[in-house]
């Protein structure tokens, strides 16, 4: 085992779980453990919400301007230590470690919109009749928790970590049982950049803690990143105990390519948006939908994705089970019909014969019915399937139940502005094959890729971390009595 096992991290220290139950971390590049993760219990939830409530009015009172403080220094460690970050991304969690390093650099952006939250929250005044003026500001909610997933241990952490606390909340983190280390890394950068203790917490564990998460009448606020099946769990589970939350869910999001699309720029996106972290983001492209004659497309696709290593430029998929699913979700499409021009199935990397690799994988002719059109694979797979019309292919992206992303390779301005009107997704790209909005825009989707209002980054997650108070003040007697006042 290359790491200690993993411990909980309350109160500013690593402390061991109430429990002796543990959870294997492997390494998805070679199949080695990396070390041991708790299965913690509801005690240990309510060890960290009481740490957290502890310190949450001195944190809460401590003016914005100081509290983004720690997040300068933050910034500044996460620059330090971003090769440190990035190695043990890509160890935990099997991307390539170029795309660990873009992870940490996401990671860093994030927190220097964080820094700027004291020009976005200055609240509103304003004399609404002689001598009587209505004030509004945000003020923290309490303590709030935050539920991740394995396919970004870094990157999706930070979408919730440095708004909430800099808002003035205490957060606790329940990270993916997959991918415990980056985490603790991420706790050690907060304690050195100057965050009290208390104010940041990490309980390890599986459902039995998101459960638990769901259930604490000292949270008040729950964020979960995962699959749709299980975002409908927690956000049902959130509310019914009268908890706000935001839950992101799975997608299926659709690339339409039109016959003027630039051959060259558009296969090197769609193959990069496929490919990306072997598949395992919730806004790569898995469907797409040629329209017309773009056959001479789909040829540059193809050559594009056989440069597409695994081992080299193309990460591992997390565990035996995922690549077993991906690899029955092409073996079936191949059975219904459906045409497999680049098979990325049985692969296998030299010298890492137990990583859990799936080869990049193209499959043409595919038909709306079949599951690869339909379910999120989750792996480095694309779909393509035939329409003659831009209304037909927009039939097929709005019957999609998620609504996450959608984008269209065109040279025609008006042709795009007809399909951003009419996709039904909540971030849509034009010649941009990850339509990812970059900070201060917000990130959240649509349809069943969410559940909730507001989204979970940015400007709008401002209302998600905060509630409103309204004061209204008068002072001068003489002033008389209106309405209005």
């Amino acid at each position: 085992m290359k790491y200690s096992p993993i411990r909980n991290y309350i109160n500013g220290k690593f402390v061991a779980a109430s429990t002796s139950k543990t959870m294997e971390v492997i390494s998805p590049l070679d199949g080695n453990l990396l070390s041991t993760v708790p299965l913690s219990t509801a005690k240990d939830l309510d060890d960290a919400v009481k740490s957290a409530k502890s310190v949450f009015t001195a944190w809460s009172k401590t003016p914005i301007k100081e509290r983004v403080q720690v997040f300068f220094k933050y910034k500044t460690l996460l620059e330090r230590d971003l090769k440190q970050l990035a190695e043990l991304c890509s160890e935990e969690n099997g991307k390539t470690y170029g795309e660990s390093v873009a992870e940490i650099e996401k990671c860093i952006e994030l927190t220097e919109f964080a820094t700027s939250l004291p020009q976005l929250v200055t609240g509103e005044i304003l004399e609404v009749s002689k001598g009587v003026e209505c004030r509004t500001e945000h003020v923290p909610l309490g303590v709030v928790a935050s539920i991740v997933p394995f396919n970004f241990p870094a990157m999706v952490p930070n979408w919730t970590i440095p708004n909430a606390i800099a808002l003035g909340n205490c957060m606790i983190i329940k990270p993916s049982e997959k991918v415990p280390l980056c985490c603790g890394k991420l706790a050690e950068l907060l304690k050195e950049a100057g965050l009290p203790d208390g104010v940041f917490n990490i309980v390890h564990g599986d459902v039995e803690i998101v459960e638990a998460i769901c259930d604490h009448p000292g949270i008040e606020a729950v964020s979960f990143v995962g699959s749709t099946k299980v975002a409908k769990i927690v956000y049902q589970r959130a509310t019914q105990n009268y908890k706000r939350a935001l839950a992101l869910g799975g997608a299926k999001n659709h690339l339409m390519v039109l016959p003027d699309a630039i051959p060259g720029m558009t296969a090197q996106n769609v193959a990069a948006s496929m490919s990306g972290c072997a598949g395992q983001r919730c806004m790569a492209a898995s469907a797409m939908i040629g329209v017309g004659n773009v056959d001479s497309i789909i040829d540059k696709i193809c050559e594009e994705a056989r440069k597409i290593i695994p081992g080299e430029n193309l990460g591992a998929v997390i565990s035996k089970e995922s690549k077993d699913r991906i690899e029955q979700y092409i073996s079936e499409a191949e059975r219904d019909g459906a045409k497999i021009l680049v098979d990325g199935r049985n692969t296998k990397v030299k010298g890492k014969e137990n990583g859990t690799y799936v080869g990049p994988t193209v499959i043409d002719y595919v038909t709306p019915q079949m599951s690869v059109a339909k379910e999120e694979i989750f792996g480095p797979v694309i779909s393509i399937m035939r329409t003659n019309t831009v209304d037909e292919a927009l039939a097929i992206e709005n019957a999609n139940p998620y609504g996450n992303a959608a984008s269209v390779f065109t040279q025609n301005g008006g042709m795009a502005r007809y399909i951003i009107d009419r996709a039904s997704a909540g971030m849509i790209g034009v010649n941009v094959g990850v339509p990812v909005p970059r900070e201060p825009f917000s990130f959240g989707g649509w349809n069943e890729s969410k559940f909730g209002v507001g989204d979970i980054t940015g400007k709008s997650s401002i209302e998600f971390w905060t509630k409103l108070k309204k004061s209204t003040t008068k002072w001068n007697a003489e002033a008389g009595v209106n309405w209005m006042s």
